[in-house]
């Protein structure tokens, strides 16, 4: 099971989902994971209970949070970047992380945005969700959905979404902030294996 939330939710409801204490566990399975100081990929999907068991999408999308959280692009994440980007995708502001939230969407770095990257990301999220969005009668598919989403965002219809259309189209539509604010925290696999870990040793204890 993977744990959702929305960028919706109120900062209180955040502040109760996730606590200072498992923040503070989230630095602490670095240490214990990472004592070089560098996190690779593989240590990284590690820390937030991706495994050989967990599906390809969820896969995939922990791979464009890790670029987006490299912030120099050495391919190894060190704890002052992980600190950063963990605050910031659980405390952040809104208006910080939709600019995270762009980050992940942009695959290639070039400060813009292609209907080939929106539409790899709005897919890794309709199948890890394993729905996807209703339109009034209609399901939307991946492909309707990036269309949309230019069609609302792409104000000088180049085929590409800045930084700043990004910005101001979530920011004035209900719907294109649900789209494009990606409410998969990565937190939610780290809590869901706290949860578990938790279960497991209550068992033992019960057992003995």
């Amino acid at each position: 099971m993977i744990i959702f939330s929305t960028m919706g939710q109120s900062q209180s409801e955040l502040d109760e989902e996730v606590t200072l204490t498992q923040i503070q566990e989230l630095y602490r399975r670095f240490a214990s994971q990472c004592p070089s100081g560098k996190l690779h990929l593989h240590e990284f999907k590690k820390i937030f209970g991706i495994n050989t068991g967990t599906t390809e999408e969820a896969s995939a999308y922990m791979e464009n949070v890790f670029r987006s959280f490299d912030a120099n692009q050495d391919n190894t994440i060190d704890f002052m970047e992980f600190v950063a980007a963990v605050h910031l995708v659980l405390r952040g502001r809104l208006d910080d992380r939709l600019r995270w939230s762009f980050k992940v969407f942009d695959r290639d770095g070039n400060g813009c945005l292609d209907r080939e990257e929106v539409k790899h990301v709005v897919k890794i999220i309709y199948k890890i969700k394993r729905h996807g969005n209703k339109s009034g009668s209609e399901i939307m598919t991946p492909e309707k959905t990036t269309e949309r989403i230019f069609e609302l965002v792409d104000k000088n219809k180049d085929g590409q979404i800045s930084l700043e259309e990004f910005m101001e189209g979530a920011q004035k539509d209900p719907w294109l902030l649900d789209q494009l604010s990606l409410d998969v925290k990565p937190c939610g696999w780290f809590l869901e294996q706290q949860r578990k870990t938790k279960e497991k040793e209550l068992q033992r204890k019960n057992n003995k």
